[in-house]
C-alpha cells in the first residue's frame, strides 16, 4: 500500500467516526427534546392511534351474539330480557366473564350497572368510556344495545392485539336496564349514574306490574344489598374525560343512502304522558248511544289528537306515539268505564316538543266536556332535555372513519340512549352503524359482522385518540 493511499484511508475513517459522535449527539439532543415534549420515555413511546394496526376476530364476536342471544325468555329468533329475571342475571355475568378474559379489572354499583376498566399510563386521570346495555323488550332482537356492549369489548382487544398503550384508562360500561320495560323508568342505570336524585327517591317505592318492589327485584338479582339510599350510585361531573357509544341506527337510513358509519350530533328529547279517562260504562247493548260516556273512544280520539299536534309542529323531528292503550273491563259486550293511554312524545327541540305537550293536555281537557267524562289523570311521567354530542368526540369519531377509509354522515338520534344522559356527566358522542331495513326492537332486527366490525374498528380508533388526549 503507497502512503498516500494509506493516508486516504486514515482520513476517511476520521471522517466517519467523527460524523457517527456527531450523529450520537444529535440523537441525543432530540431524544430529550422528545421525552420533554411527550413526557413519555422515548423507550416506550405512546402509540399514535393514526399508526394502530386494528386486527379484529369477527368469527368470535358473531358467535358472541349468538351466545348471549340464548340469554332469553323467548323463541329464537326472538329476544325477551328483562331486568333482573333470571335470564338476565345469566347475561350479565356472561358479559363480565367476556370483560375479564379480555383483561378489564371489574366491578359493580349497587343496582348493577357494570363496568370494565383498562388503566392507562397515567390512571389518575378522567377515563375515556363506552358502552351500552344488553336488556331487550319481549319479542325483540340480538342488536339493540349489545353491539355496544359486545362492540366495546372487542375494541378493547382491538387496541391490546395493536399494542397500543392508553395514557388515560378506558372503561367499558354495561349500563342497567335501558329499556322501561319493567319498571317503567328507560336509562334508569346512566339516568342514575348521571344524578338524579328524583329517581333514587323514586325508585324505594317503585313496584312493577305484579307488585314487586324496585329493590326486592335488585336485591334477587344480588343487587342493593342491605341498602335502601342508591345515592351511592351517583358519578360526579366529569368522572369521564369523554364517553361514546356504538350502537345500530334503528332506522333505515344509513342502508338506504349505503353509508357506513352514522356519527350523532344529537340526541332527541323524550317525553312520557300517562292519561286516565273514566266514563260510566254499561252493557253494550241496553245502554243507548246517546246515553253513553265511553271511556275508550275518549282515549281514542286523544290518540287522533297526539297524530295532529304532532304534524301541526312542522318539522319532520317531532314524532308521537301512543304505545300503550288499555280499556277496562275489556270485555266485548261492555262499554269502557275506565281507559289508561300512555304517549311518548320526541323532538331535538325542546320548546317544541313542550308546546305539543300542552296542545294534547289541552285536547284531553275538550274531550272530558264533549264527552262527558272525567279525567282521572294527565301526568308527565318524564320530560328529559336533548343532548348534543361533544365537538370533541365528533372530531375525534370523523378523523377515525376517514382513517379507515370509510363513508360517513352526520345525523341525529330520534332514538334516546343511554348517552342522553351520559352527556351530562362528560362530553358525548354515538356512532352508528346500518341495521337491515332500520328494523329494531323485533326479532328482524340485523347488522351485518361486516357492518358490525366497520363500528367496532372506529370505536376503536377513536377511544385511542380519545385517550390520547
Amino acid at each position: 500500500m503507497s502512503l498516500l493511499h494509506f493516508h486516504t484511508v486514515l482520513l476517511i475513517l476520521l471522517l466517519c467516526i467523527s460524523f457517527s459522535a456527531i450523529s450520537s449527539k444529535q440523537h441525543e439532543e432530540i431524544t430529550t427534546t422528545m421525552e420533554q415534549f411527550s413526557g413519555y420515555s422515548i423507550h416506550e413511546p405512546p402509540h399514535s392511534s393514526q399508526s394502530i394496526s386494528l386486527s379484529l376476530d369477527s368469527h368470535a364476536l358473531h358467535n358472541q351474539f349468538d351466545e348471549l342471544s340464548a340469554f332469553s325468555d323467548s323463541p329464537h329468533p326472538s329476544v325477551t330480557r328483562v331486568l333482573y329475571t333470571d335470564k338476565d342475571v345469566l347475561a350479565r355475568r356472561y358479559v363480565k366473564n367476556l370483560m375479564e378474559i379480555a383483561g378489564l379489572s371489574v366491578r359493580e354499583d349497587a343496582i348493577g350497572n357494570i363496568f370494565g376498566r383498562w388503566d392507562g399510563l397515567e390512571p389518575e386521570l378522567a377515563a375515556v368510556a363506552t358502552g351500552s346495555h344488553i336488556d331487550a323488550i319481549p319479542y325483540s332482537g340480538k342488536y339493540d344495545g349489545v353491539v355496544g356492549v359486545l362492540g366495546a369489548i372487542e375494541a378493547i382487544n382491538v387496541l391490546k392485539r395493536s399494542g397500543f398503550k392508553p395514557r388515560r384508562s378506558l372503561e367499558v360500561i354495561l349500563f342497567t336496564s335501558e329499556e322501561p320495560t319493567r319498571f317503567g323508568i328507560g336509562c334508569l342505570g346512566s339516568r342514575l349514574l348521571s344524578g338524579s336524585e328524583n329517581l333514587a327517591s323514586a325508585l324505594k317505592t317503585t313496584t312493577d306490574s305484579q307488585n314487586i318492589s324496585f329493590l326486592d327485584a335488585a336485591r334477587s338479582a344480588g343487587y342493593a344489598k342491605d341498602i335502601d339510599d342508591l345515592s351511592s350510585v351517583f358519578l360526579k361531573k366529569g368522572a369521564y374525560s369523554a364517553f361514546v357509544e356504538l350502537h345500530i341506527e334503528q332506522g333505515p337510513i344509513l342502508e338506504d343512502e349505503g353509508i357506513s358509519i352514522g356519527i350523532v350530533t344529537a340526541i332527541a328529547a323524550p317525553a312520557s304522558l300517562k292519561v286516565e279517562f273514566e266514563g260510566n260504562g254499561g252493557h253494550a247493548g241496553a245502554v243507548l248511544m246517546p246515553n253513553r260516556n265511553d271511556a275508550g273512544l275518549a282515549a281514542a280520539e286523544l290518540a287522533l289528537a297526539v297524530e295532529k299536534h304532532v304534524l301541526e309542529s312542522g318539522s319532520i323531528d317531532t314524532v308521537g306515539t301512543v304505545g300503550i292503550l288499555e280499556l277496562h273491563p275489556g270485555a266485548i259486550n261492555s262499554i269502557p268505564s275506565k281507559s289508561h293511554i300512555e304517549i311518548d312524545t320526541r323532538d331535538i327541540d325542546e320548546e317544541r316538543r313542550n308546546r305539543v305537550i300542552e296542545k294534547i293536555h289541552q285536547s284531553a281537557i275538550k274531550i272530558t266536556k264533549t264527552r262527558g267524562v272525567k279525567l282521572s289523570e294527565f301526568s308527565i311521567i318524564n320530560q328529559d332535555p336533548p343532548a348534543l354530542s361533544s365537538e370533541a368526540v365528533i372530531k375525534a369519531v370523523e378523523t377515525a372513519t376517514r382513517e379507515l377509509n370509510l363513508t360517513s354522515k352526520l345525523m341525529i338520534s330520534r332514538a334516546y340512549h343511554d348517552s342522553l344522559f351520559m352527556a351530562r356527566l362528560s362530553p358525548t358522542g354515538m356512532i352508528f352503524i346500518p341495521c337491515y331495513k332500520g328494523y329494531s326492537h323485533k326479532p328482524e332486527e340485523f347488522a351485518s359482522i361486516q357492518d358490525v366490525a366497520n363500528g367496532v374498528k372506529v370505536l376503536a380508533s377513536t377511544l385511542a385518540k380519545l385517550s390520547l388526549q
